[in-house]
Parts: C-alpha cells; sequence; structure tokens
C-alpha cells in the first residue's frame, strides 16, 4: 500500500452510486433468502440496515461484498457491472470496499500497529517489515482518521487491553486507512456499553465526514436512527420500505417493524 495514498478515500469522479443492485435474488435451495432487490449506496451517506431477524439482512451484506453470489440480478460498482463468476471478497477489497464485523476482525494479542497491517504488511528492500513506518501510520491514522485518545493506549497496546467501543474504532480506522469507499459494519454496538455505544456512533460519523459511505446493521433503531441518512427496512428477503430517519421517530419506526411481524 502506498504511504501518501493510504489515508485518502478512493477519489474516481462521475460515478453516481459506491454500490447498485439490480433484481437481486438469492435461493439457497428451496428458501428464498432474497427477492428481487434492488437498491443503491450513494457516496458519502450512512445507510442504516434495519429489519428482524431472518429478514435477510446479513445474505443481502454478504452478496455486496462478494462472500455469496446471487442466484440472479446485477451488482455495479461505481456504477460499472461486476462480473458475477468473478466477483469475490477479494475483488470487493480491491474495489475498496470493507467489512467490520463485529468482536471478528481483530487479534487480542497482537499490539495495535500489526493489527492495521494483518495481510498487507509494509515491506522495506531486502523484504523485511518496516515496523518503524508500520508504527508511524497507525499512530497517525489513530490520531487523525478516528481521533483516538484512549488513556495510557499507544500503538505498541494489545487489543485486549482496549474496551469494546474502542476496538471497533480501532476496526473502522483500519478499514477507513485502506482507501475504503464503502465501510460496512455488522452490528458494531452489539453488547457494548452506553458510555462504549457513544465512542462507536463516533467514529461512524467519522466515516461520513471523511466523505466515505456507510452501511450499518444494527438492531438497536435509536443507535441507527441517530446516525443514518436512510433507512432500508428489509422483510422476509424483500425491501420494503425506505425511510429518513427525520420522517420517522424510533418509536413510530418500532411500531411499523412490529407490524410487519403481526403481518407474518
Amino acid at each position: 500500500m502506498d504511504e501518501t495514498s493510504a489515508t485518502e478515500a478512493v477519489a474516481e469522479p462521475g460515478f453516481r452510486d459506491i454500490v447498485r443492485l439490480e433484481g437481486v435474488q438469492k435461493y439457497f435451495g428451496s428458501v428464498h433468502a432474497l427477492r428481487d432487490i434492488s437498491l443503491a449506496i450513494g457516496r458519502n451517506e450512512i445507510v442504516g440496515l434495519i429489519g428482524d431477524n431472518g429478514a435477510g439482512k446479513s445474505t443481502l451484506i454478504k452478496v455486496m461484498t462478494g462472500v455469496l453470489a446471487p442466484t440472479a440480478g446485477k451488482i455495479f460498482i461505481r456504477d460499472r457491472e461486476v462480473d458475477l463468476a468473478d466477483y469475490s471478497v477479494r475483488m470487493a477489497h480491491d474495489l475498496a470496499i470493507e467489512t467490520v464485523y463485529q468482536d471478528k476482525s481483530l487479534a487480542d494479542k497482537q499490539p495495535l500497529w500489526r493489527n492495521f497491517f494483518v495481510g498487507r504488511q509494509i515491506t522495506n528492500r531486502f523484504g523485511y517489515i518496516d515496523i518503524k513506518r508500520e508504527k508511524k501510520i497507525a499512530e497517525e491514522v489513530l490520531l487523525r482518521s478516528i481521533g483516538f485518545r484512549g488513556v495510557g493506549i499507544t500503538v505498541d497496546s494489545t487489543v485486549a487491553q482496549l474496551s469494546g467501543g474502542e476496538r471497533q474504532g480501532i476496526a473502522i480506522g483500519r478499514a477507513m486507512h485502506y482507501n475504503s469507499d464503502l465501510i460496512v459494519l455488522d452490528e458494531p454496538t452489539v453488547a457494548l456499553a452506553v458510555k462504549e455505544v457513544r465512542k462507536v456512533l463516533d467514529f461512524v460519523r467519522r466515516i461520513k465526514d471523511s466523505g466515505r459511505a456507510c452501511v450499518y446493521i444494527e438492531h438497536n433503531l435509536a443507535h441507527v436512527h441517530e446516525v443514518a441518512d436512510r433507512l432500508i427496512v428489509l422483510d422476509r428477503g424483500s425491501v420494503v420500505a425506505e425511510i429518513a430517519p427525520r420522517d420517522m421517530s424510533v418509536a413510530d419506526l418500532t411500531e411499523f417493524l412490529i407490524d410487519l411481524q403481526k403481518a407474518k
């Protein structure tokens, strides 16, 4: 990774959507998991993806990020259709799409700087890991990109020393460092105390402030309602609503989802 470009968002003028799905279907045998999904994630926005368990959120994200191939439909990255036979997690990474999974992204016993460069080490001309350079970049990202100010925490601290919110901040900062146009967050506030939730929501806001987009999967409606520009509601594999948070309170949104369940 080139150091001069590592902390800059990918700049490709002229495209409208970072990711667009058209008519996406996904079957697992006879189970119709995704039904004619069409949606777009634009630049510089936070899109909340909500719905009950089994609504299809995880399957949709896996299709969007190359983990699963759709049974039918089209996927566009920066308005260019991708060949579904070739689309994979590696290709998604190469196309500046990163996913941060809850508590699965970091190695507890490794220092922060090593976690930043897992699988993407910076080497010197002799082929050895350039530890000094990696530590310098990690420190810059912690302070500048995510505003990390943990007391007594340095790039040499291990992940095990961090709180839950701080861990999510590190994972988000790493994704931002690697030129990600789109960062997918899979329930980043699960099992966190209120103070830690506030940290994570601040980190999410920094994604948008940096000019990137975010898809935020969340069960806690209050959390996603606070930071999202749009809310996409899934139910039984279909997009059933797109809501602007300013147009619907958390209480009304809760009632809306309850009514969806009653209709089953």
